[in-house]
């Protein structure tokens, strides 16, 4: 009984765990104002934040300083 216990409890972790909210296709930002207060400028177009509509001259960088 207590090693079932353990397994639920274990299992209902890894599930909890597992259901972490995912990440905007399009950059967790919504605008370069939000970077910035997080501490993000110059965000390379290979970076996961990186998001076209931060990148105001198309040079692969968006919320440049």
């Amino acid at each position: 009984m207590f090693r079932t216990l353990i397994a639920a409890a274990l299992v209902a972790t890894a599930a909890a765990l597992g259901a972490a909210p995912v990440a905007n296709a399009e950059g967790t930002y919504a605008n370069c104002s939000q970077a910035h207060a997080d501490g993000r400028y110059d965000i390379p177009q290979d970076d996961p934040d990186y998001w076209s509509g931060g990148d105001r001259d198309g040079d692969g960088i968006a919320c440049e300083s």
